[in-house]
């Protein structure tokens, strides 16, 4: 959309498209919550104030991590495809 993007949240960058008019759905903000959630604690190993991140994330969590980032992806192709007839 032309608009400068930063950071690492992708709620926030989702918040941003909502300010420019684009309707975002209240299911690809949430799994942009959840997913934001996992960025700080899944990547750095004094996050927890014991353990490392594996002792807290089990393959259920990566698996649901990456559905709601396919989610996403899914969810901004159709969009981007919208756009550009546009």
């Amino acid at each position: 959309m032309g608009m400068p993007a930063y950071g690492r949240s992708v709620s926030k960058l989702l918040r941003q498209l909502e300010e420019k008019g684009l309707t975002v759905s209240e299911d690809i903000v949430q799994a942009a919550k959840s997913l934001d959630k996992c960025y700080v604690p899944t990547r750095y190993p004094n996050a927890w104030s014991e353990g490392a991140p594996h002792d807290y994330y089990r393959k259920l969590d990566a698996s649901q991590a990456a559905d709601q980032a396919q989610q996403i992806l899914s969810w901004v192709d159709k969009i981007w495809r919208q756009l550009k007839k546009g």
